[in-house]
This record gives C-alpha cells, structure tokens and sequence, in this order.
C-alpha cells in the first residue's frame, strides 16, 4: 500500500526564548494565524490519519485540522519532545557548563538529570514510524524538532544525526515512500 506523510513541526511558542524546553508544555505564539496557515497548507492531505504529540503547541493544531477534516487527531506519547529533566524552563546559560559539554559530545547517550537520552528519543520515535509505515496510506504528524530530526532521517532512510538542524517551527515537509 502506498504511504504518503506530512511531518509538521509546530508553530513558534511563547516563552521559550533562551530557555530549555522539551515536555514543559508552552503555548503557541500566535495560535489562530499559525494554525489557520497550517490547515490551509495541509488541505491537500485532507482525510489522512492525524497522529500528534500529546502537548499543548502540536495538540492544539492537530485538533483544529481534525475539526476541519472531520475527524479525530490521536495523540501518541511517542511524539513527545525529548525530557530534558532538571534543565526543564532553565534558561540555557544557567545549565550547568559540564553538562551541557557532556550532552554535546554525546546526544545519543548522555541523559540530562532526571531526563532522558537521545537513545530513548529515537527508540520510542523509530517505533511509531515503524509502525506508520507498516499501516501504508496518508498520515499528518505533528510534533516537536528533536522527534522531527528522527523522523526526518528515517524517512529519508539516513542514519539518525540528532545534530542536525531541526525543520523551522511551523514547517512542513511532505513525501511519499
């Protein structure tokens, strides 16, 4: 079956500026402009099944595309940004400097305190894709720059580089495979 996607990123949040943040749960900038963007660009798309993370910045699109489309977004814990723990709404500066060395010279394996590695991130994203792409047919996903990176690199059927540059909030990248 063929298997056509839209991997989203959500729109810019509001307070986030110079400051950690995974799972802390931030609002969208400018919700009814960004979404209503979003919606207009994703219409092609109508009726394909909408997958989204649970928190509020990519829940919040993925309801009103599902209210437009007439059906229901699922939401999927597998989508959630990465934990950063303890670094959590602190601005980035006053991140302990060794911690942020050490996650640096290892972004698969080191673990923020309290927090999870990025082992942990692409594990849990590889399984949603695997999944996905077993079931074939159009899917929306819409979710957060760490789990964009690895969706992105396996789509692309690249090795996961979680160095790489996240696509620009609000993004959308569109294929078939």
């Amino acid at each position: 079956m063929a298997f056509t996607y839209a991997l989203v990123r959500h729109p810019a949040v509001s307070g986030g500026q110079g400051r950690c943040y995974g799972r802390l749960d931030l609002r969208l900038a400018r919700p009814k402009q960004d979404i209503l963007t979003l919606v207009a660009k994703l219409a092609p798309l109508r009726g394909a099944a909408i997958h989204t993370s649970p928190l509020h910045r990519c829940r919040l699109v993925a309801d009103a595309l599902a209210a437009d489309w007439g059906q229901t977004a699922q939401r999927d814990d597998r989508l959630i940004e990465m934990d950063f723990g303890a670094w959590e709404g602190v601005p980035w500066d006053e991140v302990p400097r060794h911690e942020l060395d050490a996650w640096a010279a290892d972004l698969q394996g080191f673990t923020p305190p309290g927090g999870e590695n990025g082992q942990q991130l692409i594990a849990r994203v590889s399984a949603f894709w695997a999944e996905i792409a077993a079931q074939g047919g159009r899917h929306v996903v819409i979710t957060h720059g760490g789990p964009l990176k690895v969706l992105c690199a396996l789509s692309e059927s690249q090795p996961i580089d979680l160095a790489r540059p996240a696509p620009p909030m609000g993004g959308v990248i569109e294929a078939r495979a």
